[in-house]
């Protein structure tokens, strides 16, 4: 599998592989998005919905750290803005990763396949 490829998803070549990434997509959206069976049916739809919510949340993510500690520093007390700016870190963290993952299942489920590269 690529680098990135989200553990949680079998590699495409895996019996009910897109069922696993239905999942997975689905983990990553609004739990509202669960409520329209459409999604679920139609893969590449949520994938491509699931990519563009993952990079807005990972755009709020990086407007929030832009501005945490002009917006929260004279309300929250150093040590509890620190950890809000480290949260805002490791969630910014694990959208990059969430949205590489996304991009790679798209790729898969519109048939491209990965060739390693030596």
């Amino acid at each position: 599998m690529p680098p990135g490829w989200p553990a949680a998803v079998p590699p495409p070549e895996s019996p009910q592989w897109q069922r696993a990434a239905v999942a997975w997509l689905l983990d990553l959206c609004p739990a509202d998005f669960r409520a329209y069976p459409v999604l679920a049916r139609h893969p590449q739809a949520l994938a491509r919905l699931t990519a563009l919510h993952v990079q807005g949340a990972a755009e709020a993510c990086r407007r929030g750290l832009a501005s945490a500690r002009a917006e929260l520093g004279s309300t929250l007390p150093p040590p509890a803005l620190a950890e809000v700016i480290e949260a805002l870190e490791a969630e910014q963290a694990r959208l990059v990763a969430a949205g590489r993952g996304v991009v790679l299942v798209e790729q898969a489920l519109l048939g491209r396949r990965y060739i390693p590269r030596l």
